[in-house]
């Protein structure tokens, strides 16, 4: 009996490392939704696993809140309409100051196509190695989608690079057709820099031709079809966004207080920006709104004093 125990008790040790090396059993995906986020579910055979996890409640931006990047707009829109029409269209890539609306260009053109079948999907960085996976789980689906990937920057040795190249440009089999990239970040080419790169004479280690490297930096960025580039706001530009914002929340008029409190904002941050303004808004509402009930409660509280 004892001797058969342990037989039990190896048995079950056993099963319980062969399921460590199986890959989880597949999660149904909600295609209800107009938005997911890949999720990672951990790792089989070196090889990652994951699914698409619905988002209730993705953030929705009007496309008219957003201001002082109307070229960027206009182009964005533009390539993303013949996206969802079955026509040509490219990848993008938006790079720029940071706080100046890219993310929120591509959550506005989500809530504006939408309605056309446009679908998003969430892709952190170090989930891009499993790139070739959710294409493949996209690829046969009626809607078109986006792959968003939201600052996005490579180290030199990062696995996620080979994989979106790949999927930027194909690799033996084609590029999906119902896929695109939309990619922000704060750096141009999507990875780091160095000054010995525009030296081809200086050598590290032992590389033969250091320059080669530096065209391998570039060619990532290149495989976008779309660059859009934003910049950091003047202080006309970034009050401009505040008023914008201050309206979005039921304040109709940009006072001189108001305005000097939005700079003021602004200094304390130490950056003009459109999410810097959409702070200040939010703040100066807030506070305003307050101040107003905090005043309405007093108010109730005296008359009921005089009354008595």
């Amino acid at each position: 009996m004892k001797k058969f125990e342990q037989l039990i008790s190896r048995a079950e040790s056993l099963i319980a490392r062969l399921d460590a090396l199986l890959p989880p059993s597949p999660v149904e995906t909600d295609w209800s939704a107009t938005a997911w986020r890949w999720v990672n579910s951990g790792q089989a055979n070196n090889a990652r696993h994951g699914y698409l996890q619905a988002v209730p409640h993705p953030h929705m931006i009007q496309l008219d809140d957003i201001c002082n990047i109307d070229e960027q707009k206009a182009e964005i829109v533009r390539n993303t309409e013949q996206f969802v029409n079955g026509l040509p269209a490219n990848n993008v890539l938006l790079t720029g100051a940071r706080g100046t609306g890219k993310s929120s260009l591509v959550k506005a053109v989500l809530g504006k196509f939408a309605k056309d079948g446009l679908r998003l999907v969430e892709v952190d960085k170090q989930d891009l190695v499993a790139l070739a996976e959710i294409v493949s789980q996209l690829r046969n689906r009626p809607e078109h989608f986006i792959i968003f990937c939201d600052d996005l920057s490579f180290e030199a040795n990062d696995p996620g690079y080979k994989s979106l190249k790949v999927v930027l440009d194909g690799s033996i089999s084609a590029t999906s057709d119902n896929v695109l990239v939309y990619a922000t970040s704060n750096r141009r080419h999507l990875m780091p820099e160095f000054m010995s790169e525009n030296l081809e004479t200086q050598y590290v280690g032992e590389e033969i031709r250091p320059g080669d490297t530096t065209e391998e930096k570039v060619s990532l960025s290149e495989r976008f079809g779309l660059w859009l580039s934003f910049y950091a706001f003047d202080q006309d530009e970034y009050l401009r966004v505040a008023e914008q914002w201050l309206k979005h929340y039921g304040i109709k008029k940009m006072t001189d207080e108001i305005r000097q409190s939005a700079l003021s904002f602004s200094h304390t941050r130490g950056a003009r920006s459109g999410r810097v303004a959409y702070q200040f808004a939010r703040d100066y509402a807030g506070r305003t709104g307050l101040a107003k009930k905090l005043n309405k409660k007093t108010a109730t509280k005296t008359a009921k004093k005089q009354t008595t």
